[in-house]
Parts: C-alpha cells; structure tokens; sequence
C-alpha cells in the first residue's frame, strides 16, 4: 500500500458537519465539538492567537439592533418617556 494517490481513494466519509451556532462545517461528528466556536459549551471558543478569527464575529459584525442606538441615547443621557427639548428657532434674516 502506497501512501499516495491509492490511499486518497479511500476517503470518502465525513468527520465534520455544519454546527447548529456558527452556521461553519467544523462540527465533529465523533467528538461532539465545533472546532470553529466550541460548540455545544456555553462559552464562545476564541484565543488570542486567532486575531483574523475574532475580527470575523466581534461585535459589530451583524446588524447590532441594540448597540447602534446606545451612542445616540448615551448623548442624551438614556431619557426616557419624555418629549425631546424643542431647539430654538434660527434667526429669519
């Protein structure tokens, strides 16, 4: 038996399939674990030797429905139930 072209022949099944979290085929058939995110441990996998990787799915990278509007809401000081102060009319000239 050569260790060459004969023996990739024989691959033919599949050690990883897609993972239910991260959406990546990294999830280990035998094993039971995302390679890619650590799956099914409650805790995201992330090192930081993997600086690309965590670029990949920090904050930021989808559609933020709450953080895109905290900026704006810190500025005001987070009021609430209350009408916004009206701003003074420009000086018709």
């Amino acid at each position: 038996m050569t260790k060459g072209t004969s023996s990739f022949g024989k691959r033919h099944s599949k050690t990883h399939t897609t993972c239910r979290r991260c959406g990546e085929v990294s999830f280990h058939l035998q094993k039971k674990v995302c390679a890619s995110c650590g799956y099914p441990s409650a805790k995201m996998r992330r090192f930081d030797w993997g600086m690309k990787a965590k670029r990949r799915r920090t904050d930021g990278t989808g559609r933020m429905r709450h953080m895109k509007t905290v900026a704006r809401r810190f500025k005001n000081g987070f009021r609430e139930g209350t009408q916004a102060p009206a701003k003074a009319k420009a000086a018709a000239n």
